[in-house]
């Protein structure tokens, strides 16, 4: 089989990697506090001497932060955290997970919470109010209920790099440091995904052609090999 060929499958791959991250961008464009998912490229040289060969495969994919879009929402329980700074929610392993999605909403037994996530306060426990009762938020993210302070939402900063933990839930990578800092909301308002659909629709695009290019080198190497083949067969 001609070295070759395994160059074009190499190029398959990664691509079909970018492919699957263009998507997943694409169907959540409209996903409040969404990140995209970016896959990172590398060329690996094999072989030796004149028959080396270059192999291009996706080593990683990283979460890109960059800030999305922010809609108007005027529903009073739609929070956005200033610049750079995330909410936390508790998973249901216990553990403690960021987002930009602001998208509050009050469960069935009053506990404040975001995809169906608990959201944590700064007394580090999640936020409750009496069943039945419409709380209101604050710029400073403080809960009232009647006038009354319940808690206030707790605010994170996040250095480092961070792994996607759902569809708009982050967690903090290894080397990462999580401080809990005070900051303002902007109420009213979402973050959208910072994936744009035009955007991931052009990427989709180039992807899908450069992938059809490597799976023509495969037919052709393929075809190659054939006529090799034949050829030894006649001799």
């Amino acid at each position: 089989m001609a070295d070759g060929i395994y160059v074009g499958m190499a190029g398959a791959a990664a691509r079909a990697a970018q492919l699957d991250s263009i998507a997943d961008n694409l169907a959540n464009a409209e996903t409040p506090g969404f990140k995209a998912a970016r896959p990172a490229f590398a060329s690996v040289l094999a072989g030796r001497g004149p028959t080396d060969k270059v192999f291009s495969a996706a080593v990683a994919t990283g979460t890109d932060l960059r800030p999305g879009m922010s809609v108007a929402t005027d529903n009073p329980l739609d929070v956005m955290p200033e610049g750079d700074l995330f909410l936390g929610v508790q998973t249901g392993s216990g553990q403690v997970a960021f987002t930009r999605n602001g998208k509050i909403e009050v469960g069935p037994e009053g506990q404040l919470q975001i995809l169906g996530h608990p959201v944590l306060g700064r007394s580090g426990s999640p936020i409750s109010v009496p069943p039945g009762v419409a709380p209101t938020i604050d710029e400073s993210g403080q809960v009232m209920v009647d006038g009354s302070t319940v808690d206030t939402i707790a605010l994170y900063r996040v250095q480092g790099a961070m792994d996607r933990g759902g569809q708009a839930l982050l967690t903090a990578a290894t080397g990462a440091t999580v401080e809990a800092v005070e900051g303002n909301l902007k109420v009213g308002a979402l973050e959208m995904g910072n994936a744009p659909a035009l955007e991931s629709a052009v990427q989709m695009i180039g992807a899908q052609r450069h992938f059809e290019t490597a799976m023509q080198a495969i037919q052709t190497y393929k075809k190659l090999d054939e006529r090799a083949t034949e050829v030894g067969r006649i001799r």
